[in-house]
């Protein structure tokens, strides 16, 4: 019966087998296989690590995703938000295309100087920045903005000595208690040169947005 046996081993069973072990072998899993897997790993890793990027909040366990909450704002203001990108994307091109800069002082300058009204107010430049959604990098890019159109509409916003008698005359200004003739003069100017500022910039960027070519891809 041994022998049997053992001619039974010899003749029937693969070489592998001749140990008396099973030896099971399994097909190995194909290269795409395992990239999909690791990739269906790698985002739910990515999801579950990532809510904010993809879900602003859930309610009772039901998401609600930032891409809704997106639509929601386009919805109420996305026409007004795509126009001032446009605005401000034709602004910087034109004004790195006359070539005219301001210095980091000038733009220190103007920080101090927002920093001291608001202080005379009795708050802070943080606190008002927060208070408008506002950062003070997104602040120096917007007087950055304004000091360089400032130069280029410069002679067209020169105030003269005659305007502001003008100014003085017609609004029937009086000079006020304890404020000297000079400084009072130089305050009617800056008002009015401000003026003359927001109606030349307003009018510089109407002619720019007019013969711009501009496609829209999406209509609020």
């Amino acid at each position: 019966m041994e022998q049997d046996i053992n001619k039974l081993e010899t003749q029937n069973f693969p070489q592998e087998h001749k140990s008396g072990y099973v030896n099971l072998k399994f097909k190995k899993p194909k290269p795409l296989v395992i990239a999909i897997g690791v990739a269906v790993v790698l985002i739910l890793i990515a999801l579950f690590f990532a809510k904010g990027v993809f879900v602003a909040a859930t309610v009772n366990g039901s998401p609600i995703s930032r891409l809704s909450v997106i639509k929601e704002l386009e919805k109420q203001g996305g026409k007004q938000a795509l126009e001032a990108i446009i605005d401000k994307k034709l602004i910087e091109t034109e004004l790195n295309k006359q070539k005219i800069d301001v210095s980091k002082e000038e733009i220190d300058a103007e920080i101090e100087k927002i920093k001291a009204q608001v202080a005379s107010q009795g708050g802070t430049l943080e606190a008002a920045l927060a208070q408008q959604g506002l950062t003070e990098e997104k602040l120096r890019e917007q007087i950055t903005i304004q000091k360089k159109l400032e130069k280029l509409l410069a002679d067209k916003v020169a105030v003269s000595e005659a305007e502001i008698d003008a100014y003085i005359k017609d609004s029937k200004a009086t000079l006020p208690k304890d404020v000297k003739m000079e400084d009072f003069r130089k305050q009617i100017s800056e008002q009015l040169k401000q003026q003359k500022f927001q109606s030349e910039a307003q009018q510089w960027v109407s002619d720019l947005t007019t013969n711009a070519k501009i496609k829209y891809y999406v209509s609020y």
